[in-house]
């Protein structure tokens, strides 16, 4: 078998049982597009044991900086008028999404953003996506975060499959 019809097997199978988790069992806890999310950055940041651990991180980071910016947009901590405040805010947060380039675990800047648009996106655009600083998988950055961590190791497993399959 090739190494593509490998992998498209591989991604087909364990992407029907992420969709299957994610809209069932798991339905609440993770979002099916965020993990898919993950597990493209997974592929695109080399498909090995550190693109596992650089998109994790960079996933995570950016919810958090998300989370930080809408928290920030919410609060408007300098009373600063609308459109203003939300630019500002999320200007601020966005240097920090990238000035970490050199930084090993956050140096793969697309999964940072990523993580970043993912969360706001959400947050965003869903009426009941809870706050960012509730303590529970309301909270966009949380569930994007487990979403992230969930669909990169199911590329991983993924990648491992297919390997096993093109054999």
């Amino acid at each position: 078998m090739s190494k593509v019809t490998a992998l498209s097997v591989s991604i087909a199978l364990l992407g029907g049982l992420w969709a299957f988790l994610a809209l069932g069992p798991l339905a609440g806890s993770v979002l099916v597009w965020a993990g898919f999310i993950a597990w493209g950055s997974f592929f695109h940041t080399g498909g090995d044991n550190a693109a596992l651990q650089k998109t994790i991180a960079g996933m995570v980071y950016g919810a958090v900086l998300a989370g930080v910016a809408l928290y920030l947009v919410g609060l408007n901590p300098l009373g600063l008028a609308a459109p203003v405040g939300p630019a500002v805010y999320i200007a601020a947060t966005v240097f920090f999404l990238v000035i970490v380039a050199n930084v090993g675990l956050l140096s793969c800047v697309p999964a940072n953003v990523y993580g970043y648009a993912a969360t706001a996106a959400y947050a965003l655009q869903t009426a009941n996506a809870g706050s960012v600083t509730a303590t529970d998988l309301t909270n966009p950055v949380l569930l994007v975060a487990v979403s992230a961590v969930l669909g990169a190791v199911f590329g991983l497993v993924s990648g491992k499959l297919a390997g096993a399959l093109g054999k």
